[in-house]
């Protein structure tokens, strides 16, 4: 249950945070931005089965790949797609901080 908790809060939580504590003046705006982050779990329907409980998405799927997470973390570096890196590696948090209690519950 806490896995599930902060799996979802990292994912629906977090980015309302960032946009209403970083981005004041647009803080709907942003935040509806970075929760379209979650859109790149498009890449789950390449998987079968779909979704799996038990399967860390980080390196299996294309968009949760290290190299995809390498393009996310250099478009903090550019104006034009900071927000879209932000939304995309605060998915990615959500996602390790899942494979992590996921590796801990196996133990």
């Amino acid at each position: 249950m806490l896995r599930v908790f902060l799996h979802y809060g990292i994912h629906f939580i977090v980015p309302i945070f960032v946009a209403f504590y970083f981005f004041k003046e647009q803080s709907v705006k942003i935040a509806i931005l970075l929760l379209l982050g979650i859109l790149i779990d498009v890449d789950h329907i390449l998987a079968n089965p779909i979704f799996d409980p038990n399967r860390c998405s980080i390196n299996f799927h294309p968009l949760h790949s290290y190299w995809a997470i390498i393009i996310y973390t250099l478009f903090l570096f550019f104006k034009k797609t900071r927000i879209l890196g932000i939304a995309l590696l605060i998915h990615i948090l959500a996602d390790v901080v899942d494979c992590g209690l996921l590796f801990l519950q196996s133990k």
